[in-house]
């Protein structure tokens, strides 16, 4: 079962649906039962980091996202969800994440491109994830987003994106995968994303 965390804050029901036409089930649940017996999770997020950090605590739901991701069970985090695994962030201030990933996430600096960076974008690949796999590098998906990660290891990077500066548009890490883009709404690259990811074991 892939579960999709709902803690109060996400486009949850655009990456079910999007999970649905790339053939995988997936339920939306804010049970922490559920995403313990869970064989897949997914952290979606929109907003602010703060305060979908808040909701993890205030719903209970960190202990087992943390736990299944130690048990080597396929992660998926999406854009806020991305960015929540990292140690921290300086947007409105500076904020603990979940630190599953070393690293800080900070705002585009100014320049001639405008902030946020909304649309589509081009991901090329560091290397063979297998959540990649039969879709091209230089490939399109979506991106919306003011801040971008700064992994503190160049290994963990699975792709990068050029906006004004090159920045880590994706890591990967043994059964963890997470993306800044979002893959529910990258059309035919992004459904072949989320159909690898719940091919993973």
């Amino acid at each position: 079962m892939i579960a999709i965390i709902d803690y109060g804050m996400g486009n949850l029901r655009s990456v079910h649906n999007a999970f649905k036409k790339a053939g995988r089930e997936a339920v939306i649940t804010s049970d922490r039962e559920a995403v313990s017996r869970a064989s897949h999770l997914v952290l979606p997020g929109v907003g602010a980091f703060s305060e979908c950090m808040d909701h993890l605590r205030s719903t209970g739901l960190i202990a087992p996202i943390l736990e299944g991701i130690q048990r080597g069970k396929p992660f998926l985090g999406i854009c806020l969800g991305f960015q929540l695994l990292f140690s921290k962030s300086e947007e409105f201030g500076e904020h603990q994440g979940l630190d599953v990933i070393s690293g800080e996430v900070k705002k585009f600096p100014d320049g001639k491109l405008k902030v946020p960076h909304i649309g589509w974008n081009q991901v090329r690949f560091t290397g063979s994830c297998p959540v990649f796999k039969g879709i091209p590098s230089d490939a399109y998906f979506y991106f919306d987003h003011s801040y971008y990660a700064i992994p503190e290891k160049e290994g963990v990077t699975a792709s990068w994106t050029d906006y004004g500066i090159k920045f880590t548009s994706s890591v990967w890490r043994d059964n963890l995968f997470a993306c800044q883009f979002h893959p529910e709404k990258s059309q035919t690259s992004g459904l072949k994303l989320l159909e690898n990811f719940g091919g993973l074991t």
